[in-house]
């Protein structure tokens, strides 16, 4: 069932409360909101899993900057450069 929410002057809307109870959403819970052609499609993310997440990816990035012998400097170096662009 589609329901009408309205935007507060905060800029929040509320998620009306059977979508809340089909989707076992609670108070406290993260969405990422990513933007569509139409309007915007909020996707609940799990924080912990989230962490997992960049912690694998920090991880392999690790291993190829070993891999190729990219030193510290070397990144800062590349920032410093992207910086001045």
């Amino acid at each position: 069932m589609n329901e009408l929410v309205k935007m507060s002057p905060k800029g929040q809307l509320v998620v009306p409360q059977n979508i809340r109870e089909i989707g076992g959403f609670r108070e406290g819970d993260r969405f990422v909101a990513y933007p569509v052609e139409q309007g915007i499609i909020f996707k609940r993310v799990d924080i912990p899993e989230l962490r997992a997440d960049i912690t694998k990816v920090s991880k392999q990035v690790s291993g190829r900057f070993k891999a190729a012998k990219v030193t510290p400097k070397d990144v800062e170096d590349a920032i410093k450069w992207a910086r001045k662009r």
